[in-house]
């Protein structure tokens, strides 16, 4: 196996090529997780690995709770199904509670405020509200809490590490919190062991091939428990060491053929190239300083048999969506026509037609 075949599996391990899912929930479970920074696009990540899917039909599913979004990796925004939340926040919350706590000292967070800011989350939302940072943020300062300098944000994400509030319902187009405990009821409950082992089964299972530094690096759990975690699933796998690195990925697996030169236009933060540690697979070092910035921005991508040839922005306006790009290396004419007719694709999504305008200036 080379990279350019790990790359190509990793395309099919993610349902990117030849998924057979049928709803968003669904997708969202078979990976695990999946990053939801950018939310627009994060919708997109899921509607890429479903057929024939709408940006409204994700949409729903969040409205209805079936995938939630929320802090509960590394940390930074994630999916994940309404049946995994629970057991995964038990397993990764106070890793990453810890992470924060040299911030929460210069901000003055201590746990008495957090109790404090958790119990006035819970009063304000209960009896089903579903409501804006902004009010809540407006309730926290009424509540005497310092909101300045970034602290309503570690407010807001403690609420969700304790699993008090998790996404709510969309509200004219603008996204709210709700409470957790109203929002799903807790049914699945799995001991630490159980736990570890289930995510790095996901893991492994979704996103293969991937190394152990991969799964460090996607879970945010600490070495030792990662370590622990491939241990005791390890029988289910094989693994290949490659450049001195060791893939992991199913026993049987194979090659499908499909059409040449297929193009996806895959979102910004998608798990496709945020999920590795080592993205060199489908993305040498001398086009990954051109698609993810300085602060660790992850731009969108667009994807040719499985290696990344360039990066492309949309820009939505009235009932017609524009799409820039801008190539790593020129292709030719009949590889560029293939990228415009892959275009659609999000096009039909977003339930608007297309327009073509400039390329991107990789360095703004």
């Amino acid at each position: 196996m080379n990279l350019k075949e790990i790359s190509i599996l990793r395309l099919i391990n993610q349902q990117i090529v030849g998924s057979n899912f049928k709803n968003p929930k669904d997708i969202v479970t078979w990976m695990g997780a999946m990053q939801a920074q950018d939310f627009n696009m994060a919708k997109w990540a899921v509607g890429i690995r479903l057929n024939n899917s709408t940006d409204k039909l994700i949409q729903s599913a969040i409205d209805k709770g079936e995938i939630l979004r929320t802090h509960l990796l590394r940390p930074t925004w994630h999916f994940v199904s309404s049946e995994d939340i629970y057991w995964i926040l038990q397993l990764t919350s106070q890793q990453i509670k810890n992470s924060m706590k040299s911030r929460d000292k210069i901000l003055g967070l201590t746990d008495t405020i957090y109790k404090k800011s958790n119990t006035t989350i819970e009063k304000t939302l209960y009896g089903g509200k579903h409501l804006s940072r902004e009010s809540l943020i407006t309730e926290l300062v009424k509540a005497g809490m310092a909101v300045d300098d970034n602290r309503a944000s570690h407010l807001l994400m403690r609420a969700e590490l304790d699993g008090i509030i998790c996404s709510g319902k969309s509200k004219a187009n603008k996204q709210t919190y709700a409470l957790l405990s109203e929002r799903v009821l807790k049914t699945k409950t799995l001991k630490r062991d159980e736990a570890l082992a289930e995510l790095a089964q996901r893991y492994f299972t979704s996103h293969c091939p991937a190394t152990l530094q991969d799964f460090v690096w996607w879970s945010g759990l600490s070495v030792s428990d990662s370590k622990q975690a491939l241990e005791m699933i390890k029988s289910k796998f094989v693994s290949e060491t490659i450049d001195n690195q060791t893939y992991w990925f199913k026993h049987s697996f194979s090659f499908p053929k499909f059409e040449k030169d297929l193009i996806y236009f895959l979102p910004a933060f998608d798990e496709f190239i945020i999920s590795y540690k080592n993205r060199s697979a489908s993305l040498p070092y001398q086009n990954h300083i051109k698609t993810v910035s300085n602060n660790g921005i992850f731009r969108p991508i667009i994807v040719k048999n499985g290696q990344v040839i360039g990066i492309w922005k949309r820009i939505i306006k009235n009932d017609k969506v524009m799409l820039q790009t801008e190539y790593f290396n020129l292709p030719g004419s009949k590889v560029q026509n293939k990228v415009l007719q892959s275009f659609t694709s999000f096009a039909q999504f977003v339930n608007k037609e297309v327009k073509i305008i400039e390329g991107i200036d990789l360095n703004s």
